[in-house]
C-alpha cells in the first residue's frame, strides 16, 4: 500500500469537561445521563446528526423484545428508555414480548430533551479519529468535522462507539470476531401501505413460533421457548424463492416484524441478515450498505406477491445506517463467559443484573423462569490504560456472552454502571481502574439500580 507523509499540526482544544462520553447508542445516553445524574460536568459526541445509535440510525425498535412472563428485568436508567418513549408518544406495544417498540424517528427528539435537561454537553457530526495519552492514561480524544481537526480534554472517557473504537486508537488489547463467524449485518427498513387488518389475520391463521427459526437458521433453543409467538415470516421468502420472484439461491432474506400503525406503516422489517461483512471495514461497510439496499427491496417484492396485506406496500425508508452486530471486544480486567450467562454468575462488582437472555451464534434462550446474571465492572475496564471505560457491545467477554450483552437493554446496564464509574472516580480523585465497588455500587442504587 502507498503511504504519504502528513504535515504536523496544531490541533485547537474546544471543549474540557469531567467525563466524555463517545457514542450515543443506549449504552452511551446512560452512561452520560448516569454521569450527570453523579453530579460531573459531562458531555457527549456523536458521529451522526442524531442521538441514539441502534434505535436511530439503524432504526431497531425492541429494546426489551425479550420481556415475557416471569422474567426478571433490568432496572434502572434502561426503563426509562420505554417510559419516556411511551409518555411522548413515540412507541406501541411490541407484538412478541411484554415491552414497547420504540419509534425511532420520534427518538431523536426524545434523546435531544433528555440530554438537554440532563445539562450535558452534546456534539453531533465529530467523528473520533485519535486520542490523547499521557502515559498509561488517556486526556482526550481528537475529532474531525466540518469545523475541521478539534481536542476535547476529558478526566474519564467512556467508549460507547459499540466497535471499541476509541480502545482501539489507545491501542488497548482488544479481540475481534474472525469475519467468517461474524454476526449478519442488516440494513433495517419500514414500509408504507400495508393493510394491517389483511396483514395481522395473515398472520393469526399462519401463527409462527421460535422453534420456526430453525427453518432456515441454525438455531437451538432450550425448547422452553420453540411454542412462543414470533413475529417472524419466512413462508413468503420461500414461495417468493421457489417461484422466481427473487433469486432462489438468496438465502440472507428472512426475518422479523414489529409495529404496524392505523396509517399501514411497518416500520421495522428486519429481513436482511447478511454474513461475512466487518463492521470495521469501510469496503465491507460500502458494500453492504448497498447490497442491503438491493436486497430489501426484493424482500418487499416477496412480501408484495405472497404477504397478504402487502400487495400495496412501498418503501417507507432505510434505516441511516447499516446495522452492525458483533466486530471488537475489549480483553478486560475481567471477560465475562457462557457459563456466567448461562449459570447465573455472582460477582462482588456487579453493576446490575441482566436477565438469562441469549440471541447469536446459533442460539437463541429467552428469559421465561426468572433466572439473571450479574454484569460485573471488570468487563468494563481495558487492560493497559487507566481513565478509559467501554460500555454497550464491545465489553469483554466470549461468544455466547456476547449474545446477550449485545441486547440494547443490556447496554444500559454497562452504560449506566460505566458512567457512574467515571464520575465517581472524578469525584473521589481515583482512576477508574481504582475507584472502590463499594462507591459505583451505592450511587447506582441511589439511581435506581437493580442487584437482586
Amino acid at each position: 500500500m502507498k503511504e504519504i507523509s502528513e504535515p504536523a499540526r496544531v490541533t485547537p482544544v474546544v471543549a474540557e469537561t469531567d467525563v466524555l462520553v463517545v457514542g450515543s447508542g443506549p449504552g452511551g445516553l446512560a452512561a452520560a445521563i448516569s454521569s450527570a445524574r453523579a453530579g460531573v460536568e459531562t458531555m457527549i459526541v456523536e458521529r451522526y446528526g442524531c442521538f441514539g445509535g441502534n434505535l436511530t440510525h439503524v432504526g431497531v425498535e425492541g429494546i426489551a423484545w425479550y420481556r415475557q412472563n416471569g422474567t426478571v428485568d433490568v432496572e434502572g436508567i434502561g426503563i426509562e428508555f420505554e417510559e419516556r418513549a411511551k409518555r411522548f408518544g413515540s412507541s406501541g406495544p411490541e407484538p412478541q414480548s411484554l415491552s414497547h417498540a420504540i419509534n425511532g424517528e420520534m427518538f431523536k427528539v426524545v434523546a435531544d430533551n433528555w440530554i438537554i435537561e440532563s445539562g450535558i454537553r452534546p456534539l453531533l457530526h465529530s467523528l473520533a479519529v485519535d486520542v490523547i495519552r499521557d502515559g498509561r492514561s488517556l486526556r482526550g480524544i481528537v475529532v474531525q468535522n466540518k469545523s475541521g481537526r478539534q481536542a476535547i480534554l476529558a478526566k474519564r472517557i467512556i467508549d460507547a462507539t459499540g466497535d471499541a473504537d476509541i480502545a482501539h486508537l489507545a491501542r488497548v488489547p482488544i479481540k475481534k470476531t474472525p469475519k467468517e463467524e461474524m454476526l449478519s449485518v442488516t440494513v433495517m427498513f419500514s414500509c408504507a401501505g400495508v393493510n394491517k387488518g389483511r396483514f395481522l389475520q395473515y398472520v393469526k391463521e399462519n401463527p409462527q413460533t421460535y422453534k420456526d427459526w430453525g427453518k432456515n437458521w441454525a438455531m437451538k433453543t432450550d425448547g422452553k421457548e420453540d411454542d412462543l409467538f414470533s413475529p417472524y415470516l419466512e413462508q413468503p421468502f420461500d414461495q417468493a424463492r421457489a417461484t422466481g420472484v427473487i433469486p432462489s439461491g438468496l438465502k440472507s432474506i428472512g426475518g422479523t416484524w414489529s409495529l404496524i400503525n392505523d396509517r399501514g406503516e411497518a416500520t421495522y422489517l428486519n429481513m436482511v441478515h447478511m454474513l461475512q461483512y466487518d463492521g470495521t471495514d469501510v469496503n465491507d461497510l460500502t458494500s453492504g450498505e448497498i447490497e442491503g439496499r438491493r436486497q430489501a427491496l426484493l424482500a418487499i417484492k416477496a412480501l408484495q406477491h405472497f404477504a397478504p396485506g402487502f400487495e400495496t406496500a412501498t418503501l417507507r425508508n432505510f434505516g441511516m445506517t447499516i446495522g452492525i452486530r458483533d466486530t471488537r471486544k475489549i480483553i478486560g480486567r475481567y471477560c465475562l463467559t457462557e457459563q456466567d450467562v448461562r449459570g447465573q454468575a455472582r460477582f462482588d462488582d456487579a453493576i446490575g443484573i441482566f436477565p438469562e437472555f441469549i440471541d447469536g451464534y446459533g442460539v437463541l434462550v429467552l428469559p421465561t423462569t426468572g433466572r439473571y446474571y450479574h454484569v460485573p465492572y471488570g468487563a468494563l475496564v481495558p487492560s493497559g490504560v487507566d481513565n478509559l471505560l467501554v460500555a454497550g457491545r464491545s465489553v469483554a467477554g466470549d461468544q455466547i456472552s456476547h449474545a446477550s450483552v449485545r441486547n440494547m437493554m443490556c447496554c444500559t446496564v454497562t452504560g449506566q454502571g460505566a458512567g457512574v464509574a467515571a464520575a465517581v472516580s472524578v469525584k473521589k480523585g481515583v482512576s477508574t481502574a481504582a475507584v472502590p465497588i463499594e462507591d459505583i455500587q451505592r450511587e447506582l442504587k441511589r439511581q435506581g439500580v437493580r442487584f437482586v
